[in-house]
């Protein structure tokens, strides 16, 4: 008995011998022979893989209602996306995300195992492209230059839903720790510096609020990526796409995705530009830079424990080194801060990639693809693992924080209005050469009663919250 293993296929090029089994066709083989890059292929991006689907079914239901495509050819490539978007065949996108041609690997891949599926669904066998072809059904009215970068906004809109969640979520953590140690005193610095005194509360709640600003302005940038050049096909012209198509395949799409999308009021521009993709990249960079501020600043409050600033302690969550028994290390915020040395670079690569299109395309979207989602899907990582691992567990080292407060020169400042600015350097010259507490010099000279003076360096009036006592 003869096992068949493979079928055979032809392109521009000639004939080659796909797997039987595969859902993906000849085109797609040459992609993977073509493209050995990164080894990472589109199906490590599943948002991706649902949005070519969408892009598909929505592609069928626009020329099945203009009269261009049977409805029994329609309903087997709906059914066949819908079954990709519920999870199945995904790892039958085989080809590298980083690859020449704009993308068109990618769509090929996309058209291959739709068609194929859709065959089996008729009662056919994959490869029989008599019944259902790849590019004359699947593909119809399309290109890959407006399927691609309407697939990539798609994916990007939702996987920017998911690093908004894991955002909320790290903001909760910080603004929980924030109102734990709204009472916990300690001194603030400035270029390393004692400055004046504030609350570890205050501390935590910057943290908050900054990720809270950063989540704003990376929902802005999300309406940008609604816009899509679905209808456009090669250049913006919408050639080979009938009047009414690009309305009509928004408008599915839109019901699929559940999304607001709309159509660009100039398709050859939106072809053509990347400009969405290069402000979505600021943003993540800039969530980045002020992630990996907030890290550094964890790690340098839980110096120590000894030697350090020892301020605060990050939860133990393994063994920190192979030769120093006891050593704990802050890996969490550092793992938090190489995924933002990432972001910033990935920024650079899409700026690069944005800047050189040329002409009526620009042919480097699949980095940017790759870029973008690499940022996105990392950072949302980061945001979960930060909060989890690390900062819920924060405590506080409530002795260390008030000793600093009391022994530093810095808490002068805040006593200057009420002992007079020549009294409140004498105090200081005289701490910062005895080694004295400036609380503890002024009860001496008696410059303030203990009670006053009590008064005056609670949490809240140190920290600029309230009123001292009259």
């Amino acid at each position: 008995m003869t096992v068949v293993v493979s079928r055979s296929e032809h392109d521009l090029l000639g004939d080659r011998d796909v797997p039987v089994d595969a859902y993906w066709g000849i085109h797609t083989l040459r992609a993977t022979e073509n493209f050995p890059i990164t080894g990472t292929t589109i199906s490590a991006y599943p948002h991706l893989i649902d949005a070519l689907a969408a892009v598909k079914e929505a592609a069928a239901l626009a020329n099945e209602e203009l009269g261009l495509l049977a409805p029994e050819k329609a309903a087997a490539i709906v059914a066949a996306c819908r079954e990709i978007r519920a999870g199945e065949l995904h790892d039958q996108f085989v080809v590298d995300v980083v690859q020449g041609g704009a993308g068109t690997s990618t769509n090929m891949n996309a058209n291959e195992v739709v068609a194929n599926r859709a065959l089996e669904l008729l009662g056919h066998a994959k490869g029989e492209y008599r019944y259902l072809h790849p590019n004359e059904d699947v593909n119809l009215g399309q290109s890959t230059n407006d399927v691609y970068p309407t697939a990539v906004k798609v994916a990007t809109v939702f996987a920017v839903h998911g690093l908004l969640k894991a955002m909320a979520v790290l903001q909760d953590a910080f603004a929980r720790k924030a109102v734990e140690f709204r009472d916990v005193l300690k001194m603030g610095r400035t270029q390393l510096q004692d400055a004046v005194p504030m609350t570890l509360g205050q501390e935590f709640s910057t943290f908050a609020v900054m990720l809270d600003e950063d989540r704003s302005r990376l929902a802005e940038a999300a309406e940008l990526i609604h816009e899509i050049n679905l209808g456009a096909t090669a250049i913006g012209t919408g050639l080979n796409a009938p009047v009414g198509y690009a309305e009509s395949a928004r408008r599915h799409l839109a019901e699929i995705t559940g999304l607001p999308l709309v159509t660009a009021v100039n398709l050859v521009e939106a072809t053509q530009d990347c400009g969405a993709f290069v402000q979505m990249s600021g943003v993540l960079k800039r969530i980045a830079v002020k992630l990996s501020k907030s890290c550094n600043d964890l790690r340098l409050l839980s110096s120590g424990p000894r030697a350090g600033l020892g301020e605060i302690n990050l939860p133990p969550v393994q063994a920190g080194s192979s030769i120093m028994p006891g050593k704990v290390n802050p890996v969490i915020p550092e793992v938090v801060n190489q995924v933002a040395f990432e972001v910033i670079g990935n920024d650079v690569t899409i700026t690069m990639a944005a800047e050189a299109g040329q002409l009526q395309l620009n042919a480097f979207e699949p980095i940017i693809l790759h870029s973008l989602s690499e940022s996105i899907t990392h950072l949302r990582a980061a945001c979960l693992t930060l909060a989890e691992r690390c900062v819920t567990g924060i405590t506080a080292n409530t002795e260390v924080l008030r000793a600093s407060v009391e022994n530093s020169i810095g808490l002068v400042t805040a006593l200057n209005p009420y002992i007079g600015y020549t009294a409140a350097t004498d105090i200081a010259k005289e701490a910062l050469v005895t080694g004295r507490g400036v609380a503890e010099l002024v009860l001496e000279k008696g410059l303030l009663p203990a009670e006053r003076l009590a008064a005056l360096l609670r949490p809240e009036v140190v920290a600029g919250n309230g009123s001292p006592l009259a």
